[in-house]
């Protein structure tokens, strides 16, 4: 690699942002219009299947769940908000096959159903996920958790009425898995947090957006390209710093598989850097890139001329 690449001098690189799209990853990288549809056509079909769908939603659910518990005094409409995750979880959970993916055709050829029993269909999701947004979309410290529920309708409309049923046959059971997969890939753009969602689980087993402290930026170094972006972190010890790495790095391996997805030609170098105030400057070294903790210093007071 050739000489060094530092993108934060300018006031735009030294902007929050958040990662919430494919869009936005790929207008960081400079990736083509031509690479992009590459991009999108190889996820949807890697990150569309059922099962990762059914558990980005259990995932979605249970972060939110999470958060509400540690609500004191929770107002009538939060408490109203926790039955409905309780009964979309239990949805969820129920309806899931009882047979794993690979188990043998053999072992699932008729339904188990009983003919008096109520279809369900993904519409009924759909549903509970309208009434939790709306319970929800006044409490100002549940906001990120309604923009999330609100991205993951975008697919949850397209798929309402596909059918969501527990021990059917294997045919039957196939048929609608396939169906899932064939309707969000047709419909879930380049800029759907949706997708995005779906690939952040895929991932990392997570669904909330990442959120870099300095935007950074991109620039060429010898033949290849190098990007960077910062945190800014008020603790200098150890456990703190590698917490700040951690969240820095899954940033960075976003970048990475979209860039190997996309078949970029150039070789990509990825750098973090961390700023924190009376830290010592270093460089470390995690999962393959490289991390600079830089120090924040400040004069000290006798260097300061007061003038009456």
């Amino acid at each position: 690699m050739g000489g060094p690449c530092f993108c934060f001098s300018k006031v735009k690189e030294r902007e929050p942002v958040v990662l919430r799209s494919l869009t936005k990853i790929c207008e960081y990288l400079n990736v083509s219009p031509q690479h992009r549809r590459v991009v999108r056509f190889t996820l949807c079909r890697q990150i569309t299947h059922q099962h990762i769908w059914r558990s980005t939603l259990q995932e979605l659910l249970k972060e939110l769940k999470l958060d509400i518990d540690a609500i004191e005094t929770p107002k009538h409409r939060i408490e109203i908000g926790k039955q409905i995750i309780s009964c979309c979880s239990k949805f969820l959970n129920d309806s899931e096959s009882s047979f794993g993916l690979d188990s043998p055709s053999w072992m699932r050829l008729t339904t188990t159903k009983k003919p008096d029993s109520p279809i369900h269909k993904w519409g009924d999701v759909l549903e509970m996920f309208n009434d939790l947004t709306s319970c929800l979309k006044k409490e100002q410290r549940l906001a990120l958790h309604v923009l999330k529920l609100e991205a993951m309708k975008e697919g949850l409309y397209q798929i309402k009425d596909v059918f969501l049923d527990r021990d059917i046959g294997y045919k039957r059971a196939r048929q609608q898995e396939c169906l899932v997969q064939k309707k969000l890939s047709q419909s879930l753009g380049h800029s759907s947090e949706c997708l995005f969602t779906l690939l952040l689980y895929n991932l990392y087993g997570r669904v909330r957006n990442i959120e870099v402290d300095l935007c950074g930026g991109v620039c060429n170094s010898g033949g290849d390209v190098c990007l960077s972006i910062g945190k800014v972190s008020s603790a200098t010890d150890m456990k703190m710093i590698t917490r700040g790495i951690r969240h820095l790095d899954k940033a960075l391996g976003l970048f990475k598989f979209v860039w190997e997805v996309a078949g970029m030609k150039k070789g990509l170098h990825l750098r973090g850097h961390i700023w924190n105030v009376g830290g010592e400057e270093r460089v470390l070294q995690y999962r393959g890139n490289t991390f600079f903790v830089h120090g924040i210093k400040f004069p000290r007071r006798e260097n300061f001329n007061y003038e009456y």
